[in-house]
């Protein structure tokens, strides 16, 4: 909830002044964070001075329950929406966002699958005891290795993502004596992003076939087309069906709409030219969460009701059958599920200038934190928002613009670009930043040599570490001194 009451001149239009800073905003945070009578901040009973006191700062701070839960709103809400379309939908977990041989596990026993985009990803997934054939290899550069290692743990999906690359794996894959199963990834010429999406005919990015006429040297054949007709022809190739990915952090149904229709589309026709039957597509992900009070992330049952409604007409009106469906939802199971805590240090106001007017000026406070842009890229990457609470205690004093950067040696080091936190934030308070469990520590990196944060996952009052901090020796051991 917000007031109307004047905010800072230097604050952005969409950020008001809360009514109450010691509120928590709740799409924002996992199920099981509130404060405690004390009025300290508390995941599942634990308070956050509980959990600096076993595990330091900066610390990742993640809701299993919360996570499990995401989890099956995603898979129950889809199974129902296409039950009677395809008999239900395969959902892929993102490993790009956040991955460690704990989450495997916990997207294996709720019913998810996996979607990994590298080596690595596909050792913790190997590690963590997953089928292969519960996962999936994404990647526009996949190295030969990379497509050995899929194929050694016999993954049930490898996606190609150039015609050079799908002649690579049907190569190795013949040498081996054994078959690739195949998604190709098209562009659709749809591009989503929160509230807005836009269909263009080409494709200026790295990823996918594109679907335009003119994108290969064949007249009027798009690169989309000669790799179906290519991957048929490859004895070492099992094509499955397409993929493709619009954007990130989306709120609305229709680029996910327009994006099925233009697939569907390409799967009809090439049916009827070369009598290829695709019997799955896969929509991706993407979909939002609150990183802010204005973002209005959607209910994963509305998405899906939404999206099954394109894919049952658009069936229906071509006269195919319905693909088996699949979607990649990871920002929005683990996004909101993780706090990140960190302790106040240095504070400073300075004064700067109004906008539009040099001559009048206003305070801004800059609050500084004991990490930064080490554990969460993405302000610096993205200029992302995100939002922050004081979480030790609680406070009757007035809101202040606040800025929460961290200790690097970079004045991009920003953590929250524009909060309003009490007055009275004092060095030793502890912030909470809601909305890290995606990209964050999985971008995390050992910028002026500090130390990468361990993850704390809390399930039924017990915390437990599921990725040890690293220590200053964990750094120098790679340091060969030669």
């Amino acid at each position: 909830m917000t007031t109307n009451a004047a905010g800072s001149p230097l604050a952005p239009e969409w950020l008001q002044v809360p009514a109450d800073l010691n509120a928590l905003h709740t799409p924002m945070w996992a199920g099981d964070v509130a404060r405690n009578d004390a009025g300290e901040l508390a995941i599942d009973g634990i308070p956050v001075s509980e959990l600096q006191r076993q595990f330091g700062t900066p610390l990742f701070v993640m809701s299993e329950n919360d996570f499990r839960a995401r989890a099956r709103a995603f898979s129950d809400a889809f199974n129902d929406a296409f039950a009677d379309i395809c008999g239900g939908v395969d959902v892929y977990y993102a490993g790009k966002s956040f991955l460690c041989t704990s989450v495997v596990r916990w997207v294996e026993e709720e019913g998810l699958r996996l979607d990994t985009a590298s080596g690595g990803e596909l050792a913790v997934a190997a590690r963590a005891g997953i089928p292969g054939a519960d996962v999936a290899l994404h990647g526009n550069n996949k190295s030969d290795g990379e497509i050995h290692r899929a194929l050694d743990l016999q993954l049930g999906r490898i996606v190609v993502d150039s015609l050079a690359e799908l002649e690579r794996v049907a190569k190795i894959a013949e040498a081996r004596g054994e078959t690739a199963r195949v998604m190709l990834r098209l562009t659709p010429g749809v591009h989503a992003h929160t509230h807005e999406f836009i269909a263009t005919a080409h494709e200026d990015q790295k990823f996918g076939l594109s679907m335009a006429g003119d994108s290969t040297d064949q007249a009027g054949l798009s690169a989309a087309e000669e790799a179906v007709a290519a991957a048929s022809g490859y004895p070492g190739i099992e094509l499955l069906g397409l993929h493709c990915h619009i954007g990130s952090q989306i709120f609305e149904p229709d680029g996910f709409a327009l994006a099925a229709e233009k697939l569907l589309d390409f799967l009809a026709a090439m049916q009827a030219k070369y009598s290829i039957v695709l019997p799955e597509l896969d929509l991706g992900g993407g979909y939002g969460i609150a990183y802010t009070p204005v973002d209005t992330p959607r209910p994963p049952a509305e998405i899906a009701q939404a999206m099954a409604a394109v894919v049952r007409t658009k069936c229906a009106e071509l006269g195919i059958t319905a693909p088996r469906i699949s979607i990649e939802p990871g920002r929005a199971i683990v996004g909101s599920t993780t706090f990140t805590l960190y302790e106040v240090g240095t504070l400073k106001t300075v004064r700067v200038d109004a906008p539009g007017d040099g001559n009048v000026t206003y305070p801004r406070r800059y609050v500084s934190v004991d990490g930064g842009m080490s554990d969460n890229a993405r302000p610096v990457l993205y200029d992302a928002d995100y939002s922050a609470i004081l979480a030790s205690r609680t406070s009757d004093a007035a809101p202040q613009l606040s800025r929460v950067v961290g200790k690097h040696c970079e004045s991009g080091d920003i953590v929250v670009r524009d909060v309003y936190l009490p007055e009275d934030v004092a060095a030793g308070d502890l912030l909470a930043v809601p909305g890290t469990g995606a990209y964050c520590w999985a971008l995390s990196s050992n910028y002026n040599y500090l130390a990468r944060p361990g993850v704390v996952a809390v399930r039924d009052g017990s915390a437990r570490l599921i990725v040890r901090g690293e220590t200053e020796e964990d750094l120098l051991n790679r340091d060969m001194g030669v």
